[in-house]
């Protein structure tokens, strides 16, 4: 038969809550980047694809693009 436990299911040390706020606001900050990251490449690769743009522009576009997202964004 499956024994019933009453009290606390953990008795370690207690949460350390400023580390856990920092590890959120990491993962948060590095969606954040991540998304950014991804919509610019797309754009920058729909330019240099579907038009005359080029390579290098694509590239300049795509270096503008993350730059600026992440600066507006902070």
């Amino acid at each position: 038969m499956a024994e019933h436990h009453h009290g606390p299911a953990e008795t370690g040390a207690e949460m350390d809550y400023a580390e856990h706020d920092k590890t959120y606001a990491l993962f948060v900050s590095g969606a954040k980047n991540g998304t950014i990251i991804c919509v610019a490449l797309v754009v920058a690769m729909a330019a240099g694809f579907f038009t005359s743009a080029g390579f290098f522009s694509a590239l300049v576009l795509f270096i503008l693009l993350t730059v600026g997202g992440i600066v507006l964004t902070r």
